[in-house]
């Protein structure tokens, strides 16, 4: 790690001004920040010296209690062993370090600065945008290799979520933000009592303190896997539900603790939520057997099977029928895996002859108790419709119609990529049945949000709204 002299002016914007130099680098925009650093972009000092765009990633020591101080310089040092030991196209690289020496800049006198290879987005901003089967698959495998070779080279992520997954501009997918990460002595680790609490595996909430730390385990990352493969195949929405991080904790230990089951969003593919189930498994000894090399081997296999059973070219008309049938299969899948599932359950909600063909009723769900009590059908109770469901749910976007909990709606297809919609028990998702408005004839339609059933029949995908194309 080198150190450098800088000289600074005494009016500054930025912690660093863009065009001020670091090294070999001049500092451009910054495009990010944490809770130890700020992130810049740079470029070399030198036309045609390094490699292009780099991300400058500032900690700051200075002002700093004396722990505090110690803390980010463990969390440099780290990053810096890392990206010397254990380099990999699925890990972002770690290309200088440079130690400010900046006495009339006292913010920045004895910051670290770790230059690293630039990305183009974050996991995250693709999430926000949404990512169809194909793609979400072919992101899960790129963190997958990469864990799999961290835990090789013996060393845990200890802080993967999807802002921490980097996305190069030619998609490539790399781990980055290696603060946290922790080298292995034999089956654990140590490393401070610090991480994204979203993404914390059961154990973490009660694990003991030490004077080395909490202890970590490969287990933990692949918990975290787990997470993230939810929010890739539902747009980010959490797993577990909480109006706060702590509240989602607390779920998280209620899942640990056997009092409440994995509720999945329907919309993650049969394939992956098997896998992720799996990753999410609630305890350490139940998680250590499906280790990232194992994952990846099972996404391989997984693969190799589609190809397999892949079928013949056949007459356009006859692929868009038979798309139609897979899709409504994967339907079902999600179906026999949901939690909310009402399948094999007497009397649940369905078509007519049980078969899943054609449109099938559903019944309407309030999260609220007292509304599920009342049977006198309250205003206050009653749920509104949608008209588009790629619009925000808002007033001005609800069919004139109100339903209430336990009436029974006819639905004829199912939308996965729609506006997000939040329950009373902070439920959530993107999916939408169309239904017939009651009372109306057959051409009359709008949208139920599918936190408001627990229904999951098996029914084609719905073409996007005309407003929505």
């Amino acid at each position: 790690m080198r150190s450098l002299d800088a000289s600074w002016g005494s009016d500054h914007t930025e912690l660093l001004p863009p065009g001020r130099r670091v090294g070999d680098w001049v500092v451009a925009e910054p495009i990010g920040a944490g809770g130890w650093a700020t992130v810049y972009a740079g470029r070399p000092a030198r036309a045609g010296a390094g490699p292009g765009e780099v991300a400058l990633k500032v900690l700051p020591t200075a002002g700093l209690a004396p722990r505090q101080a110690r803390s980010v310089a463990e969390s440099a040092r780290r990053e810096v062993e890392l990206g010397r030991r254990a380099g990999h196209p699925r890990l972002i690289r770690l290309l200088d370090t440079v130690v400010l020496r900046a006495p009339d800049h006292p913010l920045l006198d004895g910051a670290i600065v770790l230059v690293m290879e630039r990305a183009a987005r974050s996991l995250r901003d693709l999430l926000d945008a949404g990512v169809d089967e194909a793609e979400g698959g072919r992101l899960v495998t790129g963190i997958c290799e990469g864990l799999a070779h961290l835990h090789r080279s013996g060393w845990v992520h200890a802080d993967l979520k999807p802002e921490n997954v980097l996305i190069g501009d030619d998609g490539s997918v790399k781990l980055s933000d290696f603060g946290l990460a922790t080298e292995l002595t034999g089956t654990h680790g140590y490393a401070p009592p610090m991480g994204t609490l979203d993404y914390l595996p059961p154990e973490r909430w009660k694990a003991p303190l030490g004077e080395l730390g909490v202890q970590v385990r490969p287990s933990a990352d692949v918990w975290a896997l787990g997470i993230v493969i939810h929010e890739v195949f539902t747009s980010g929405a959490p797993l577990f539900p909480g109006a706060t991080p702590m509240a989602r904790g607390a779920a998280v230990q209620e899942y640990a603790a056997g009092r409440a089951p994995l509720r999945m969003d329907g919309g993650v593919p049969p394939f992956w939520r098997d896998l992720a189930a799996d990753c999410l498994a609630p305890t350490h000894a139940a998680r250590a057997e499906h280790t990232a090399e194992s994952l990846l081997a099972r996404i391989a296999a997984g693969r190799q099977g589609q190809r397999e059973a892949a079928p013949a070219r056949r007459p356009a008309g006859l692929r868009r029928w038979a798309r139609a049938a897979v899709l409504a299969v994967a339907a079902c899948g999600a179906v026999g895996a949901a939690v909310w599932s009402y399948a094999g359950r007497p009397g649940a909600p369905g078509t007519a002859d049980g078969s899943g063909a054609g449109p099938s009723r559903i019944r309407v769900f309030n999260a609220e108790r007292a509304c599920q009590e009342r049977a006198d059908r309250d205003p206050q109770c009653s749920l509104g419709l949608a008209v588009d469901p790629t619009r925000p749910y808002t007033a001005g976007n609800v069919a004139p119609a109100r339903v209430w909990h336990g009436d029974v709606l006819e639905a004829d297809c199912r939308l996965t990529r729609g506006e997000v919609v939040i329950d009373e028990s902070d439920m959530r998702s993107t999916h939408w049945f169309r239904v017939r408005l009651p009372g109306a004839d057959a051409r009359e339609r709008a949208w139920l949000p599918e936190v408001r059933t627990k229904d999951r029949p098996a029914l084609p995908h719905c073409p996007a709204p005309a407003a929505a194309r």
